[in-house]
């Protein structure tokens, strides 16, 4: 799934210095090898940026009702959002924040940011946001993401996603940082 780069007709690519050519003195045939391994360290090598292209395709595919046009609209987001946010406190997450994302960025409205102290209380969080949401909003996640290792739980409602973190997992990724342009708001 690799993309090969274009070469104009008038010039070849250069040389890989790993490949070794031999003509047969016999035959007059060129034989190509390459080092032991090399095809596999290749792959392994292009599989990162793979995915991350398959990642980036998948955002722009991700089917996003419009925006919401009104104050009112952006409300019931917001109150969806805070629905989620209550409902990780009252299962024992930490550090709860939601993260107004509206004019920052085109794919969602909030971010809600939260933790729990290890990865059974990650997976219960996120079962007990699900659960909430949908007795609650009647609305289900559009995709779930990191439930196999419950170190980072993203639930994707669309405007908003639910983030759940181990503490480790959210202070390597550092959202709240990332997007420190974003007014935030705590939720106990």
């Amino acid at each position: 799934m690799g993309v090969e780069p274009s070469v104009p007709n008038d010039q070849s690519p250069p040389p890989d210095p790993s490949v070794t050519h031999e003509t047969s003195p016999s035959t007059g045939s060129v034989s190509t090898e390459t080092p032991a391994g090399s095809d596999e360290v290749a792959r392994a090598a292009a599989a990162p940026m793979d995915a991350a292209r398959l990642d980036l395709g998948a955002l722009s595919l991700r089917e996003r009702p419009s925006k919401p046009e009104t104050a009112a609209e952006l409300e019931a987001v917001h109150e969806r959002a805070l629905v989620a946010a209550q409902a990780a406190v009252g299962v024992k997450a930490e550090d709860v924040k939601i993260l107004d994302m509206h004019e920052l960025v085109s794919y969602t409205d909030y971010l809600l940011l939260c933790t729990g102290r290890n990865v059974r209380l990650t997976k219960r969080i996120a079962e007990d946001i699900a659960f909430r949401l949908k007795q609650d909003m009647g609305i289900v996640p559009n995709g779930i993401e990191g439930t196999g290792g419950n170190e980072w739980i993203l639930m994707d409602y669309l405007d908003f996603i639910v983030h759940v973190f181990t503490p480790e997992a959210r202070a390597f990724y550092r959202l709240d940082v990332l997007w420190k342009q974003a007014f935030v708001e705590v939720v106990e």
